[in-house]
């Protein structure tokens, strides 16, 4: 997860800026240093400060950057508690954005920055940064959580082409088996991964208003819709289907079952994860995207097409600054979102970016699918409280462990979820 951040003033950026108010008076001799804290290190972070860049060429307005570190929230929590907190941070979930907003910490973005929203997003971007009926966050970067990459050689051996639905996808594993490769590779040591199988099943199975429903514990874990989706992902997650069996794949960390369907030879045919796979095939691999790696979307199950799960960074304020206002509604344009686009590594879930930006055909589809999706929905475990969807050996993640090590234990699974959930949601 990373941190996101919320664009301020007009189209004095340039590109498309959604809405023509020139916001803040960013002449005005008093204004201040924006500070911008988010999770972004490495080569992540090497790019947004480009963004950044851009936004001060073209205001004036410096901009001093700090990365928080993986916890984000006991970062915020200590500037806070010191007094100074940054004018702007990006936000790795909804559920950290409704917590500070719910404290008075964030202020409520203006009209312009509205405009630009809405002008730019899809609503359910604007829903996703709204709290309480006022709007905190912009959505700067997301992902695609809906793809399975796959090792084509890998498929091309084996007669298989890229299924569309779960039968076609059940059907495929058997066929990838029979041909002597494992079908899938699952990291499972990191239980998000998990999670995430979980979420794009339940979505499709139980469709976004009971998925809604589950995020905001209106329904229990017992539910037979969660029951049903578990018994659908244990179609498939099971001990011939998967690289090492399963205790290979709870031993496998994201990173490594990438790597086992990319090695030559392939120990696995395809994997289940998002969008920023093709960063570890760029990057830990041989293998050329397009070429010998590519990706299909999450089958349809029930009928359900064209619908995402994913994640992404919100922008929110922290303190009313002129410049922070300016940026975070700079962070809502489409000019910002190309640059980064162009430097790989990067998906926008604003409409105006323009997909000839992104710098591989692999990325643009990814990109195009996010965009034009009739539902999304984000990351449930990023929508509940962190002891239950983001704890290491409890909650969800120890839950789904056990799961795959005894998918028959349905009812005891369920009845554990729902006790940590009432726990957790006090």
């Amino acid at each position: 997860m990373s941190l996101l951040i919320v664009p301020g003033t007009a189209g004095c950026v340039g590109g498309h800026s959604g809405g023509g108010d020139n916001q803040a008076n960013l002449a005005d001799p008093d204004r201040k240093t924006v500070t911008v804290a988010a999770g972004w290190s490495g080569v992540e972070q090497e790019s947004f400060q480009k963004v950044l860049d851009r936004f001060k060429k073209s205001t004036g307005v410096n901009i001093t950057y700090t990365a928080t570190g993986v916890d984000k929230a006991a970062f915020l929590n200590g500037r806070i508690a010191s007094g100074n907190p940054p004018d702007v941070a990006l936000l790795p979930n909804p559920g950290l954005m409704t917590e500070l907003a719910r404290e008075g910490l964030l202020k409520p973005l203006d009209d312009p920055v509205a405009r630009t929203i809405d002008a730019n997003y899809k609503p359910i971007w604007r829903q996703l940064g709204t709290v309480d009926g006022k709007l905190y966050g912009v959505w700067f970067k997301a992902a695609n959580k809906s793809t399975v990459w796959y090792n084509v050689q890998a498929l091309e051996a084996a007669g298989v082409e890229a299924p569309r639905t779960w039968d076609e996808f059940k059907k495929a594993i058997r066929t990838i088996n029979a041909s002597g490769t494992p079908a899938i590779a699952v990291g499972g040591s990191d239980a998000w991964t998990l999670t995430d199988w979980f979420e794009n099943i339940y979505l499709r199975t139980a469709g976004p208003e009971k998925y809604d429903q589950l995020a905001k514990h209106e329904i229990p874990w017992t539910h037979q819709s969660v029951k049903q989706a578990l018994a659908t992902m244990g179609e498939v997650l099971t001990e011939q289907n998967l690289a090492g069996g399963v205790e290979g794949a709870l031993s496998t960390d994201f990173q490594a079952s990438v790597r086992q369907v990319f090695t030559d030879p392939p120990k696995a045919a395809m994997v289940y994860e998002g969008d920023f796979v093709a960063g570890v095939i760029a990057g830990q691999t041989t293998a050329k995207l397009g070429e010998q790696a590519d990706f299909f979307d999450f089958p349809s199950i029930s009928g359900r097409n064209e619908t995402i799960m994913g994640g992404g960074d919100v922008a929110v304020l922290l303190k009313d600054s002129p410049g922070g206002r300016s940026l975070v509604k700079f962070l809502a344009s489409a000019e910002a979102g190309e640059i980064w686009a162009k430097l790989g590594g990067f998906t926008s879930p604003n409409m105006e970016v323009d997909l000839s930006a992104y710098r591989d055909d692999i990325t643009r589809r990814s990109a195009r699918e996010l965009v034009a999706s009739h539902v999304f929905r984000f990351d449930l475990s990023d929508l509940v409280p962190s002891e239950f969807g983001g704890t290491l050996g409890q909650g969800l993640f120890g839950e789904l462990q056990d799961f795959l090590r005894n998918p028959r234990d349905i009812d005891g699974i369920t009845k554990r979820m729902e006790a940590s959930a009432k726990a957790a949601y006090g």
